[in-house]
């Protein structure tokens, strides 16, 4: 019988069945997606006897589930040292005496099996082979599952094959003391030496979909046939090593500051979630907040919706929203995962931002504003605004060649369309231009719709920059305007760090 099960964590429950599936294997397989993350963990059952692959931190995920269906953890597999989140491995090894396992070259600073290339795992009634593919990290690896009569059933593919792109090339450049060219020469060899020759109707199971920073070019599907990706991938169809070198590299922009200290993370002894837990759930008095702060010189991260940080916050106080990219965005604004953070919360949801700070290494937090913003306005303490307009109201403003417009989208996004005249200064880069715009007597300022402007906007005003007017509705709703725009990248205009 062939099993298998597609779960969106944090999401509705769904199962699917591949429209060709590779064998008829004894194994249920379980994605287990985390949205915020663009990340996929996968929970492997054979016979009783169960595989976790690239775990997340909160490790009650895998536990329950296995208890629940009566399976024991044998193994986890982590496909490298993973730069945009903190895995749970040690943690799920000490709690159920699982083996963690490395393919060739990890070196950790606990108790792990570094696997030789081609060993097999046994697992039930089927099995896990080893591919070591180097190139995105030197001990990045894929595991390849073997059905009960030793045929490739699927492949945990890790960061080396994404649906529609392969891994980037450029983050393990200081570690392995090569450059980003070297590292894509490995990659090269490693997907067209061991990958490519598996059969078309093997199913790849990536760690990553579109939205993850370990990419430029994955597909908004988690999981397709290595015969559709031999198709349809760029860097599956190189004329030579040098034209995949070429591709790989072209267009990659800096990754996140956070990257190098989740590295770090991964390779050691990490606080278990649970007294991270405890820590950024305890409840502070506005007066408490206040003294935490001073007393540490803790980041106030506000996790509400833009809309309600514009109406009011605390001053300095930094916004991040919880409902979209938040932790990858906290990991590139904050960038020090060992900064002492306090958190103002959508009142309820305050255990999911702790756990989902935790996902990307940001354990230090002192606690969160019991109340939310609503009891720090009822103690009569300061707040301030965001000078957030409609996009109506920028219209009318508007003139070109007169107002500056500032565009805080990537690059790729401006260059597609923008407003005419309008300057492009990324998010990403905020530290690098923020202070030119003291020196602006106004200004206008938007992102794709709103999320990213306000993260500009709650920054600059913790700097004491306020001669700005951010639009409601980014360039989504100015695209609906008569405002001028163009897809003509004026070099002059085009300002990047």
């Amino acid at each position: 019988m062939n099993l298998f099960n597609f779960f969106k964590k944090d999401k509705v429950a769904a199962s699917a069945t591949p429209s060709n599936p590779p064998s008829n294997a004894q194994v249920n397989i379980e994605q287990i997606y985390t949205g915020c993350l663009a990340q996929g963990a996968y929970y492997i059952e054979s016979n009783g006897e169960v595989a976790i692959i690239d775990p997340l931190r909160e490790t009650h995920t895998y536990m329950e589930r296995a208890e629940k269906n009566g399976h024991s953890i044998k193994y986890i597999f982590e496909t490298h040292f993973h730069a945009d989140f903190v895995s749970g491995h040690v943690d799920l090894s000490n709690k159920t005496g699982a083996e963690i396992i490395y393919g060739p070259t990890a070196k950790t600073e606990f108790a792990c099996t570094v696997a030789e290339d081609g060993q097999i795992f046994p697992l039930g009634n089927v099995s896990i082979k080893v591919l070591h593919t180097p190139g995105h990290t030197m001990e990045s690896s894929c595991f390849l599952l073997l059905d009960e009569n030793g045929r490739e059933h699927s492949l945990f593919s890790g960061d080396t094959l994404f649906l529609g792109d392969v891994g980037r090339p450029d983050l393990a450049q200081k570690a392995a003391n090569m450059t980003q060219e070297d590292l894509a020469g490995y990659l090269y060899d490693s997907l067209y030496g061991k990958i490519m020759p598996l059969p078309n109707d093997v199913m790849v199971y990536p760690a990553h979909g579109a939205g993850s920073a370990c990419g430029k070019n994955m597909m908004k599907e988690t999981m397709d046939s290595l015969g559709h990706q031999k198709e349809m991938n760029y860097a599956l169809n190189q004329k030579s090593k040098a034209d995949f070198i070429a591709a790989v590299t072209d267009g990659l922009t800096p990754p996140p500051a956070y990257f190098p200290m989740n590295v770090a993370m991964n390779k050691s002894g990490i606080a278990g979630f649970e007294e991270v837990m405890n820590n950024g759930m305890r409840a502070l008095s506005a007066d408490e907040f206040e003294a935490a702060v001073e007393g540490t010189e803790a980041v106030m991260l506000d996790t509400r919706a833009a809309a309600d940080f514009a109406k009011g916050h605390i001053p300095r106080s930094i916004s991040i929203g919880i409902d979209g990219q938040f932790a990858p965005w906290v990991g590139a604004i904050i960038a020090d995962v060992k900064q002492s953070i306090v958190l103002i919360a959508p009142e309820g949801r305050e255990e999911e931002v702790v756990t989902r700070l935790s996902r990307v290494g940001f354990d230090n937090i002192l606690g969160h504003l019991a109340g939310g913003f609503a009891a720090w306005e009822a103690s009569g303490k300061e707040t301030d605004n965001v000078n957030r307009i409609t996009t109506d109201t920028f219209a009318a403003e508007f003139e070109s060649g007169t107002s500056y417009v500032l565009d805080v989208r990537k690059e790729s996004e401006y260059r597609a369309e923008h407003v005419e005249e309008a300057y492009n200064k990324p998010l990403d880069f905020i530290n690098d231009w923020f202070a030119e715009m003291g020196q602006q007597e106004g200004f206008f300022m938007h992102c794709a719709g709103g999320y990213r402007s306000m993260i500009a906007a709650s920054i600059l005003k913790s700097r004491g920059i306020h001669n700005f007017k951010e639009i409601e509705g980014g360039f989504g709703a100015i695209a609906k305007t008569q405002v001028p725009k163009t897809d003509f990248v004026c070099q002059s205009k085009l300002q990047q760090a």
